[in-house]
């Protein structure tokens, strides 16, 4: 070290000597060879971060030439020497900042890969070591490199030798996801998750094995071990790609989890699935997010995206996960309505159909009771009270929206806070209950970001502001209720179902011969009517009809709808809810005279014919 030490002309000969003697000691038994090791690879670390770039050249140049050599003998199983002969290389990577320094690393591993993949053991954990540190690089040809090599191992020598990388298929699928999360290299980022794909092929081909591999740290039980260091490793990163990376990386990310899940989801066992999902939720923890802006678009790309998938994995596999997740995916559609964000909001109410409507046959009692409390609820929350009660500031028995709301509080109210009055500039000739419509259409083609908003509102002053965000949050309320009354139609008749009655209704309505032979509509065994007892549907009218009572309330309280229209809310003609008003009572009534028609609900024809009278 004395010798290295003279910044100006450092003599390299003992470091000579040393590569010499360690050539030479080679052949000694592993474990004196080990122990000699532990000093001079110490040395090598040391040395290899010399602030002289000539010097740490000779020191990794050595060390290449050394591993070669110690690659060529092989190891035996359950030994470890090659990891601690390699470890040098890690740390170089790891201390050492030259761009010429690490290059070279990158160059020795990946030629050790290419001559001596056959060899290499307990090594391939320091290999991709170093290519995980060098992933995260904002040098090109050091990312490249890397990952080229990276792809070779995966595709090729993963192909040829699994059994021996078997240690390190963790590591393998950790380096990748880090390539992935590099933003700079987005190319380097889709090729590497279709290489994690790529691994989930490999688990699914030789579950053997992960099985019969046993190492130091192994008490998993054997039936285990492939979840464990198969397919949760690829799981769980496509996860942290999710959670970490720009858009259309983690849609990507997003898109292939999903993928793996659905074509080798067979295999999994029912507490592989539990684990699963326990990740899959984290997806829609979006509150890390410090920015509105961002978590918008969260909401409106990744939550919603994940959204369907999961009830798509759910349809495929009710019969594993339908005990296991139910209440997990009913908890999270409410909380897809709470957010305050249209679109994922109806994504929410649009979910929840497919899966009624998907597996409403194979619903237990219990698990449709479940279902109608969850309408129930969000039937509950997203009634828009406030609608009726709302106040100018300064106005007498003023109640408004920063009594008991904090700003935290309203901000997370506009998360997805749509400037009405720059919406309600582009159409003012609709009628309020086409408005919604219309809106709900426009929403999912683009769900606009709060910036809009922002701009618009800088010059305001801030109750106005919160005046706002205020009713962005009872419009989206407004529409939630019209997509549910929308979702109980569709689940208890199906889609098109009730416009097909409707029209063939009416159209006889107009030829004035309402007779019993003309409307024959065959309303028979459609949607799920036919599974749901009389208590649940008499559950889904008390939401209809409440609906409906505060539609009604709100549609003949002209004074109130006035102040709404003056204060800005929802555009150049009065508010109304009529379409909320007709719908629920004609989805209501529907369900009434379907159970009255219905000789299997005898028992319930008295409650039926109390209701519809009143």
């Amino acid at each position: 070290m004395d010798e290295l030490a003279s910044p100006t002309h450092p003599r390299m000969f003992s470091l000579q000597k040393i590569v010499e003697i360690s050539y030479y000691n080679m052949g000694r038994i592993r474990l004196q060879w080990s122990r000699i090791w532990e000093v001079i690879g110490d040395h090598f670390n040391k040395v290899g971060c010399n602030p002289n770039e000539d010097v740490a050249i000779f020191a990794v140049d050595s060390l290449r030439q050394l591993s070669m050599k110690f690659l060529e003998k092989g190891e035996l199983a359950n030994f470890r020497f090659q990891k601690d002969f390699l470890r040098p290389f890690e740390h170089i990577m790891k201390k050492n900042r030259s761009p010429t320094i690490r290059d070279m690393v990158v160059r020795c591993i990946a030629q050790m890969v290419n001559s001596q993949a056959a060899n290499i053991r307990s090594g391939w954990k320091n290999i991709f070591s170093v290519f995980h540190l060098a992933a995260s690089d904002q040098d090109e040809s050091i990312v490249e490199l890397a990952f080229q090599t990276t792809g070779h191992i995966v595709t090729n020598v993963f192909e040829k030798h699994f059994a021996a990388t078997i240690d390190s298929f963790q590591d393998a699928v950790k380096c990748l996801s880090e390539f992935a999360c590099n933003a700079s290299f987005p190319d380097t980022s889709m090729e590497a998750i279709r290489l994690i794909r790529h691994c989930a092929k490999y688990v699914s081909e030789r579950p053997q094995a992960f099985k019969d591999y046993t190492s130091d740290d192994m008490n998993v039980a054997p039936e285990d071990r492939v979840w464990v260091r198969g397919w949760f490793p690829i799981l769980f990163e496509l996860s942290c790609i999710i959670n970490r990376c720009k858009l259309d990386v983690r849609t990507r990310g997003l898109t292939v989890m999903f993928e793996v899940m659905k074509t080798y989801g067979h295999t999994f066992e029912k507490h592989w699935w539990q684990d699963l999902f326990r990740i899959v939720f984290r997806i829609f923890d979006n509150m890390k997010l410090p920015r509105a802006a961002d978590r918008a678009e969260w909401m409106t790309t990744t939550c919603n995206h994940a959204l369907y998938a999961i009830c798509d994995v759910f349809t495929q596999y009710f019969e594993s996960l339908n005990n296991l997740l139910l209440d997990d995916i009913l908890a999270q559609l409410y909380w897809c309505v709470q957010q305050d964000n249209e679109q994922l909001a109806r994504s929410g109410t649009n979910c929840l159909e497919n899966v009624v409507i998907l597996n409403g046959e194979k619903f237990s009692a219990e698990t449709w009771d479940k279902t109608c409390n969850c309408m129930l609820d969000i039937f509950k929350t997203t009634i828009p009270h406030m609608l009726l009660t709302w106040r100018p500031v300064g106005a007498e028995g003023e109640h408004y929206a920063t009594h008991g709301l904090s700003d935290k509080q309203l901000d997370s109210i506009s998360q997805k806070s749509l400037d009405i009055q720059s919406r309600s500039d582009d159409q003012h000739s609709i009628s309020s209950a086409d408005r919604v419509a219309a809106e709900n259409r426009r929403q999912n083609q683009h769900a606009t970001a709060p910036a809009v908003f922002e701009d618009s509102s800088r010059g305001r002053p801030p109750t106005k502001i919160q005046e706002q965000r205020l009713f962005s949050a009872l419009l989206i309320k407004c529409v939630v209720q019209l997509e549910l009354i929308q979702t109980i139609d569709n689940i208890v008749f199906f889609p098109a179902t009730s416009k097909k009655e409707d029209a063939e209704n009416f159209a006889a309505a107009q030829r004035d011969a309402v007779c019993e032979a003309d409307v024959s509509v065959e309303t028979q065994d459609q949607g799920m009517y036919r599974y749901l007892t009389s208590q649940q549907l008499f559950k889904l009218l008390d939401c209809l009809l409440e609906s409906h009572r505060f539609a009604k309330a709100f549609n003949s309280n002209n004074e109130q709808r006035t102040l709404l229209w003056k204060a800005g809310f929802k555009g150049k003609s009065k508010p109304n809810l009529l379409k909320q008003e007709t719908s629920s009572l004609a989805c209501g009534m529907r369900i009434l005279f379907r159970m009255y028609t219905d000789e299997s609900r005898q028992d319930a024809w008295e409650e039926v014919q109390r209701r519809l009278l009143k």
